[in-house]
């Protein structure tokens, strides 16, 4: 196939970022993706029928005024403002956060919230000085009441372990800068009529109340940067796999071996490869194997399917999303696809939602069979009262592998093993991206690690060192869009307690 100057592995955020920007720059590039279809890896949006669905809801703020820059300049005319509305169900009823006092007093009912409250009061007054776990840490915080009711079964849903067996570092990340008080508090002034100013986005960033998103789903930001891609006279190669990645020390170049559906072989000559597969693949492809080989394929990852169903309803909440905080269903957050754009779904008389559900791959949620999990899907909305089984028209199930890095015991040595080899060996290597580096981060968080290779790439050496993005940093993100230059918050995840 040819020379080239970089070799991009996956055409998701990161990977789609870097090809831009080099190609913008007068530099050669071709970009092999494993799927046939669809760019952006989880932030592709996919089409069924004329519906859109977004793989997991991908609102679009950012700190890094580079990155906001760079959307703008993708779509510079097909950003849409929405408004952020998402709610807690718990047994019938629905919360709205921030939270509101005479709201959830009726919904709780006088006696529950007494519990609550007396249950709050007690963790204030005689805390638990032992703290190790997750349930320690919001128990801590909240009371036992509430800790049950809005973080137990939700938390265990997504990550697959009981909150007495993850770590309390991870909680305080994690719920960092909520205060019940507080939120109490603002619930009370709002209902009253005493707090009318808009949360603008310099509180906690899920307090947003409304965010900007583009009008076909965020799909659309990556399609139009593989077109620009294209436009550059460079390559994206759809449906063609990594199979194996070798450095010709005599030529100082990466061979990289692809095949496609077809089983058809390429193989592409780079100068640099960046790489946003997920490490423990990266790992396995290598030619020779790397000595941490063991380490990286010790890495593990928590995966999600959408099950989204079609329902004959002009709407049925008007939500974005919805928490399911109910363990009589193993749905854990349930998407409101016309909420996020109205041109997501195309006929006025149809609801399109989107029922998520966290597994592990070969599990019996991920092995299901297509046909089942519509069934489960619609019979769950039904047992949480949000349909009738007669209203749902149809379903699809959209799969995704590797959506979110597991923090386990041993990840950070893992990684860093292999992170360290690969500088020593490999300075041309470059991995990029949330499963490319095995980090939990933010879609703009993704795309400034690949500017930052990108501009190591410019200057022949690693003048950025793209493992600091997001170190040392918060959950929640304050500040207005783009107002600041650094990124500095992630996504936290959870690691077990110590033994």
């Amino acid at each position: 196939m040819g020379a080239v100057d970089v070799a991009v592995i996956g055409a998701g955020p990161a990977g789609l970022t870097a090809a831009y920007l080099l190609g913008k720059a007068g530099y050669s590039v071709t970009v092999i993706e494993r799927d046939p279809t669809y760019v952006g890896g989880i932030s592709r949006t996919v089409e069924h029928q004329g519906f859109r669905f977004d793989i997991g809801g991908h609102r679009f703020f950012s700190k890094s005024k580079e990155v906001v820059d760079l959307w703008n300049e993708l779509l510079p005319d097909d950003f849409i403002e929405r408004p952020r509305m998402s709610r807690i169900y718990y047994e019938g009823k629905f919360y709205s956060y921030p939270l509101r006092a005479f709201e959830a007093l009726a919904n709780l009912g006088l006696w529950r919230s007494s519990l609550c409250m007396a249950s709050y009061l007690k963790a204030k007054l005689r805390p638990n000085p032992n703290v190790r776990s997750f349930e320690d840490w919001v128990v801590n915080q909240f009371g036992w009441k509430l800790y049950s009711i809005f973080f137990k079964t939700y938390t265990e849903k997504v990550w697959g372990m009981p909150c007495d067996r993850m770590s309390a570092d991870w909680a305080a990340q994690r719920i960092k800068g909520l205060s019940l008080g507080a939120a109490v508090l603002d619930g009370l002034k709002r209902s009253l009529g005493l707090n009318k100013r808009p949360n603008d986005g310099m509180q906690t960033k899920t307090l947003l109340e409304s965010f900007r998103y583009p009008r076909l789903g965020p799909g659309m930001m990556w399609d139009a940067a593989r077109d620009r891609v294209v436009e550059h006279g460079n390559r994206v190669l759809m449906g063609h796999a990594l199979k194996q990645l070798r450095h010709d020390d005599a030529t100082g170049r990466w061979v990289v071996q692809a095949t496609d559906q077809a089983g058809e072989k390429v193989t592409i000559n780079a100068g640099h490869v960046i790489c946003s597969a997920p490490m423990r693949e990266l790992a396995g492809r290598l030619h020779p194997l790397p000595q941490t080989l063991p380490q990286a394929s010790a890495l593990r990852y928590r995966d999600f399917l959408t099950v989204a169903l079609m329902v004959r309803s002009p709407d049925l909440f008007p939500d974005n999303w919805i928490y399911i905080h109910d363990s009589k269903v193993k749905v854990g957050r349930v998407q409101n696809f016309r909420s996020w754009s109205p041109e997501m779904v195309p006929d006025p008389e149809i609801a399109c939602v989107g029922l998520e559900y966290f597994c592990f791959e070969g599990d019996g949620l991920w092995s299901s069979s297509d046909d089942d999990l519509v069934a489960l899907a619609t019979r769950e909305m039904a047992t949480l009262g949000l349909l009738e089984p007669s209203q749902v028209e149809g379903g699809v199930v959209v799969r995704q592998e590797k959506a979110y890095p597991v923090y386990d015991d041993d990840y950070r040595d893992n990684v860093d093993a292999m992170r360290e080899e690969l500088e020593a060996r490999h300075p041309t290597l470059h991995c990029v991206g949330r499963n490319g580096m095995h980090r939990y981060n933010n879609q703009d968080h993704a795309m400034m690690t690949a500017m930052l290779t990108v501009r190591n790439i410019q200057a022949g050496e690693r003048v950025y060192d793209i493992w600091s993005v997001n170190e040392d940093a918060e959950y929640h993100e304050a500040g207005r869009e783009g107002e600041q230059a650094a990124l500095n918050s992630v996504r936290a995840v959870p690691t077990r307690i110590a033994a």
